[in-house]
């Protein structure tokens, strides 16, 4: 075989390389809906973040090894879709929202899980179309994969504290209608694309990722549930404190 044929079929396997990743994360996605199914909900909502470290990678990966291509990224979306927007949802309505139409509100339960699907839809493809038109270091919404962590974590959390979807019917109804509406926000998130690129970050930076990793190993669930809350509510809270300094600045006398 001559050396530009064994380039070349270098170069097609390398492709192979952040699809793997993506076909993982599908999978995470997928058997997460299987495991909620079947009422394990610990296993369903690591999964979805497991879904959501591999999503993290096959991009990087792509952009490290020159990877990139239109299928990778429609294919990184169809999985997005899945893992982020349908898992979720299903994993909720499993575990509380199906009680919804029992207390007397009809269908209420799955029209708030099919809302937070349908969000997260809209979502993926207003990303996929202002793609190289808006700056990469904010998200314009709440990203579809931290909306569901903010769903499969409430779930964890509780269910590892002996609390059954039933009693929090109220919660749930609230968690998954306010996550869903805020993908589709103009409120502007971090999206922390820098971390880890070829720029250099002080040594604190290094310090708090790895206290991160000590608190989270003590309360998995509880960590990552107050974490991702916290992160769902700072676009809010952002734009708040934007508004009440514009307020203030209009309010001044101007000097003369």
């Amino acid at each position: 075989m001559s050396a530009p044929q064994e380039q070349d079929k270098r170069g097609r396997g390398i492709y192979l390389l952040p699809n793997l990743f993506t076909t993982a994360a599908l999978f995470a996605g997928f058997y997460a809906v299987i495991a909620a199914i079947n009422n394990r909900f610990e296993h369903a909502a690591v999964a979805v973040l497991v879904a959501m470290v591999l999503d993290g990678l096959d991009g990087r990966i792509a952009r490290m090894t020159n990877t990139m291509s239109d299928f990778g990224a429609e294919y990184d979306s169809l999985s997005d879709m899945v893992s982020f927007g349908l898992a979720p949802s299903l994993i909720m309505y499993e575990w509380s929202l199906h009680n919804v139409s029992r207390q007397g509100f009809g269908q209420a339960g799955w029209v708030a899980a099919f809302m937070f699907t349908a969000c997260a839809a809209l979502r993926l493809a207003r990303f996929n179309v202002q793609i190289g038109t808006v700056d990469k270091r904010f998200f314009k919404g709440l990203a579809s994969p931290a909306a569901a962590a903010v769903l499969v974590c409430t779930v964890w959390v509780f269910h590892d504290n002996s609390f059954t979807g039933s009693q929090l019917t109220g919660l749930s109804m609230i968690i998954t209608i306010s996550a869903a509406l805020l993908m589709v926000s103009n409120f502007r998130y971090y999206s922390f694309k820098d971390i880890g690129s070829n720029k250099r970050v002080p040594f604190i930076v290094m310090l708090m990722l790895v206290m991160v990793f000590v608190f989270t190993s003590l309360d998995p669930p509880g960590v990552l549930f107050s974490g991702f809350v916290i992160y769902a509510l700072s676009g809010p809270a952002f734009e708040l404190i934007r508004w009440l300094k514009r307020r203030k600045r209009r309010a001044e006398p101007s000097s003369e």
